[in-house]
């Protein structure tokens, strides 16, 4: 299939013409730091979309397999195989100044990063397109983005599923008809650059044990210390920090690496040694302990309250707006909070968020349909898109083929894409529709996805609770933002306890630390303008009562400039999503907290937040409690 089909003009495809390496893993694991590639094909393709070249081979990966249930590959099979140095050569010329492709690419990418960085070279990869990322932009009327559903979708022919090289034939496929769509819709492609990964930082790191006792506070004066207080530590020590740190947490101390007001003790030798710690544990009033004493409180230290405890007792406490453990609930609407402690004047306050009272069926008309809205005001496109929601639609913020409506505020018809809604006979209509929109109704595609649901600023909804081998399913909360955004934007996250306090610094997930030592949160570039967090539900640990994920503007710009922010939030980056909101408040923010995966008793939630502070990302995390340098 060559990309140059007659149904479209060859000089408009220079965008979508590329030397391509089409790529696919098989691994023992899921963890790259840790676990090996036992299996990997290459499908070379030319910019005409035609296949040059194409190689696969088993690996022997010195270690177990792992589950053999899914990639089929026993250590048996494998033995003989050569090991990953001995083939190091030949996919380094494969993949050499070409764009490398998978689906969730930056699983594969980071595999080949870790297997090239122990044959002590470095993955020649410049650009990556990941086409799960890709087909998130076209938005096919699929019921989820998997690979096998993409090319049923496409009409590609799959014989063996989890045969690497069957699959990077079958992507190949996936990756000609997404291009075509792409260019029918003149979508810009979702490139990511790839630095090297032989930095520091992407080193194995060893995680911090969390700590089993809830924080009781800070102690009496001359009383004892108790299991989970907050310790810090700062200055010149007589035992060895390691040492003072290791016996604390035997103790069932939390040992942080920062200062804050849910602090317990500091430990300091020289409580005016003028150390940032030391100002801190001032300011807020946090009791200074000399190491003699400290190690002396360390010989008695009081029992604590567990965790579980409190996670138990949560789940008996009636609330009207907690279903069955196995219940999907609406949305429910709970008061909206500035849900972080950051330090500073108070946030700016975003404009009135559109009515939450749920209207009767005949007053949801535009239900089941995606609005694109053009043009106007800031405060004018935030009317209309809250008007959409409350009309039952959901809000667009970029063309797609999913889009079934476009609204033109002033200004609107000079947009740069109406020239391809135009060409495509997408319905246009004047902002007196929201008042009153007739509509026309949707054509039947059979296949698609069930409509998710569309949440307001502060909506909250039960996540389904993780079941047999669901239970490895990472919870996505994906961030798009418009796609001619030329400004830096950086999604974050936080694992926070119930003091809304990292337990470790650690526990900031951002680009330059991708992923928390446990593996159970990561950060997923998926493009330019869209990245995801990943969350291992079922293996935080109790004291994880939060993760936080926000975004961060680099530089002087605001949200404001860059305008709605559009978040979807689903079981796995293939699954269909389970809810969608955009969050288009912000004016003059430079942080926005976007949603919230918090425990209800036994349950996930997940909040839509909304909410911007005009500091930056540093005074943000500074505010959960990470010890970020001036």
């Amino acid at each position: 299939m060559s990309l140059l089909s007659p149904a479209f003009d060859a000089s408009g495809l220079r965008d979508y013409a590329h030397d391509w390496a089409v790529v696919d893993v098989e691994t023992s694991g899921l963890v790259a730091r840790r676990d090996r590639v036992l299996s990997l094909a290459v499908v070379i393709l030319g910019p005409d979309g035609e296949q040059t070249d194409e190689f696969s081979t088993l690996l022997d990966p010195g270690c177990d397999p792992g589950p053999v249930h899914v990639h089929g590959l026993t250590a048996e099979r494998l033995r003989g195989a050569p090991a990953f140095d001995q083939v190091a050569p030949r996919i380094a010329a494969m993949l050499r100044d070409r764009v490398l492709v998978a689906h969730n690419a930056q699983f594969d990418y980071d595999f080949l990063a870790h297997e090239f960085a122990r044959a002590g070279t470095a993955l020649p990869v410049a650009r990556r397109l990941c086409t799960l990322a890709l087909n998130r932009r076209v938005d096919p009327p699929t019921e989820d983005l998997r690979l096998g559903t993409l090319a049923a979708h496409y009409g590609v022919p799959q014989v063996r599923a989890h045969d690497a090289l069957d699959d990077t034939r079958v992507l190949s496929g996936v990756l000609r008809a997404s291009l075509h769509e792409a260019a029918r819709l003149e979508l810009p492609l979702p490139f990511v650059s790839c630095p090297p990964r032989q930095d520091p930082r992407f080193a194995p790191r060893t995680p911090k044990t969390p700590c089993a006792y809830r924080n009781p506070g800070r102690p009496e004066p001359g009383g004892p210390l108790v299991q989970g207080m907050k310790v810090a530590i700062t200055g010149e020590t007589l035992t060895p920090r390691a040492e003072l740190e290791r016996q604390a947490v035997e103790a069932g101390l939390n040992v942080v690496g920062s200062v804050s007001r849910h602090t317990s003790a500091l430990v300091s030798n020289d409580a005016s040694s003028g150390s940032g710690k030391a100002r801190r544990a001032l300011a807020e009033g946090v009791p200074v302990l000399d190491e003699t004493t400290f190690v002396r409180l360390l010989g008695d230290v009081r029992p604590g309250t567990r965790h579980e405890r409190t996670r138990n007792a949560d789940a008996v406490i009636p609330s009207p707006t907690t279903p069955p453990a196995t219940a999907l609930v609406p949305p429910v609407q709970e008061p909206t909070v500035a849900a972080s402690p950051l330090p500073g004047p108070a946030p700016s306050a975003p404009p009135t968020p559109p009515r939450t009272t749920d209207p009767a069926p005949q007053g949801r008309p535009l239900s089941g349909r995606r609005v694109l809205v053009l043009g106007g005001t800031h405060p004018d496109a935030v009317a209309a898109r809250g008007r959409i929601v409350e009309l039952g639609g959901a809000a667009a913020i970029n063309l797609s083929a999913s889009v079934t409506d476009v609204v033109l505020l002033e200004g609107g018809e000079r947009d740069r894409r109406m020239k391809r809604i135009t060409a495509l006979a997408f319905p246009t209509h004047d902002a007196a529709w929201l008042d009153a929109p007739v509509i026309t109704p949707l054509p039947r595609q059979g296949g698609g996805p069930a409509a998710p649901h569309v949440l307001p600023r502060g909506g909250v909804i039960d996540l389904p609770q993780p079941s047999g081998s669901s239970s490895a399913v990472p919870w996505t909360v994906t961030a798009t933002w418009a796609q001619q955004t030329s400004c830096e934007i950086d999604v974050v996250a936080f694992v926070v306890d119930e003091e809304e306090q990292v337990c470790s610094d650690e526990d900031f997930v951002f680009y330059g630390a991708p992923e928390n030592p446990g593996g159970t949160v990561r950060l997923h570039s998926d493009g330019p303008t869209e990245q995801t967090i990943g969350v291992d539900l079922a293996a935080l640990p109790p004291s994880a009562r939060k993760v936080v994920v926000a975004a961060a503007i680099d530089g002087s710009p605001t949200f404001g400039d860059v305008g709605a922010i559009h978040i979807s939030s689903g079981p796995g980056p293939s699954a269909a999503p389970l809810a969608q909101a955009t969050l288009d408040a912000a004016t003059t923010e430079r942080t926005l907290l976007l949603a919230e995966l918090y425990r209800r008793g036994p349950l996930w939630r997940l909040r839509t937040v909304g909410q911007g502070y005009d500091q930056g990302l540093g005074a943000l995390a500074r505010g959960y409690g990470v010890d970020v340098s001036d």
